[in-house]
């Protein structure tokens, strides 16, 4: 393509194309790219996770050695690569831990106490599952009479069985 002023129009198509996609874990398959290619970009707005993304599935992504200072804190608290804010600091600010921006967290961080603590959906699950194994033996056409007879011949045979 020319340099020229205003000759920006290119006249034809892209001379090499790829005919395959580019795997990053195809000659490469240490402990150190599965564990790159599994990380959850966490914190973060969406821009930056699209790089963050780019540069793990082009094999650019390179995982700090140490931690990093944060701009906010000035604490040695940075693990992930990339980023320039600590996890706690972009909790509390609520800005994107990478560019330090207040855009919209795509994925939002989870803490340690989050993990632990079940949420209000995980509540409702568990709820629903206890009560899914209570059973009980009524029988809600029987009359009266014939309930209080089951209950006295059921706590015969519970004293029998004691003695």
């Amino acid at each position: 393509m020319s340099s020229q002023r205003g000759n920006v129009q290119r006249s034809r198509p892209q001379k090499h194309k790829n005919a395959t996609v580019y795997k990053n874990d195809k000659y490469d398959s240490s402990s150190r790219t599965k564990k790159i290619n599994s990380k959850l970009h966490d914190g973060v707005c969406q821009h930056c996770k699209d790089v963050l993304e780019w540069r793990v599935k082009f094999s650019k992504y390179k995982p700090l050695s140490q931690p990093k200072k944060c701009v906010k804190c000035l604490q040695k608290s940075v693990r992930d690569a990339y980023h320039i804010i600590c996890k706690p600091c972009a909790i509390q600010l609520e800005i994107c831990a990478k560019c330090g921006k207040k855009e919209d967290i795509v994925v939002p961080v989870v803490s340690e106490s989050q993990k632990d603590t079940p949420t209000a959906g995980e509540k409702a699950d568990q709820d629903s599952n206890t009560d899914d194994d209570l059973d009980f033996d009524i029988d809600l056409d029987a009359s009266d009479d014939e309930r209080a007879k089951k209950n006295e011949s059921s706590c015969k045979n519970t004293t029998n069985v004691n003695s």
